[in-house]
C-alpha cells in the first residue's frame, strides 16, 4: 500500500522568474503530478504567485522538492526585486505535518506548527 503526502503551497516571484518557473516545471513534467501546478490566468501588478496542491506518493516528494530548490535560486529581474519565496505545508499520512519555507535561495524544512495540525490527517 502506498503512503501519500498532501502538499499545498505557493511561491512568490516576479514576471521573469514566473517564466523561468514554467520552464522548470515543463522540463520535469510527468503527466500526472505536474497537474497540481497553478498559475494566474493573467498576471497583474508586480508580484506573481504560483501554487501547487495535490496528494502525491511519498516516493515522489523529492521530485517536487527538487523543482522547488531549482526555482528558489532563480535570479530576480533586477536588484530591486526579491528572491523567490514561499510556503508549503506537507501532511504525511504517517509522519504528520512538515513546513517547507522557500527563502534565502533554498528549501528549508521544519516540523509543522501545532497551529496547523488541523491540516493533518483526520
Amino acid at each position: 500500500m502506498s503512503v501519500y503526502v498532501s502538499v499545498r503551497g505557493w511561491l512568490e516571484c516576479d514576471q521573469a522568474q514566473l517564466s523561468m518557473m514554467k520552464e522548470v516545471i515543463a522540463k520535469r513534467a510527468d503527466d500526472h503530478y505536474s497537474g497540481g501546478w497553478g498559475f494566474p490566468a493573467r498576471p497583474f501588478n508586480w508580484t506573481s504567485y504560483v501554487f501547487y496542491g495535490g496528494d502525491i506518493q511519498e516516493g515522489d516528494v523529492p521530485w517536487l522538492r527538487d523543482q522547488l530548490a531549482e526555482m528558489a535560486i532563480l535570479p530576480p529581474s533586477d536588484e530591486a526585486d526579491a528572491d523567490v519565496q514561499g510556503l508549503f505545508m506537507l501532511t504525511h499520512e504517517v509522519e504528520g505535518l512538515t513546513e517547507w519555507q522557500i527563502r534565502d535561495k533554498g528549501v528549508h524544512a521544519f516540523p509543522g506548527d501545532e497551529r496547523h495540525q488541523y491540516l493533518g490527517p483526520s
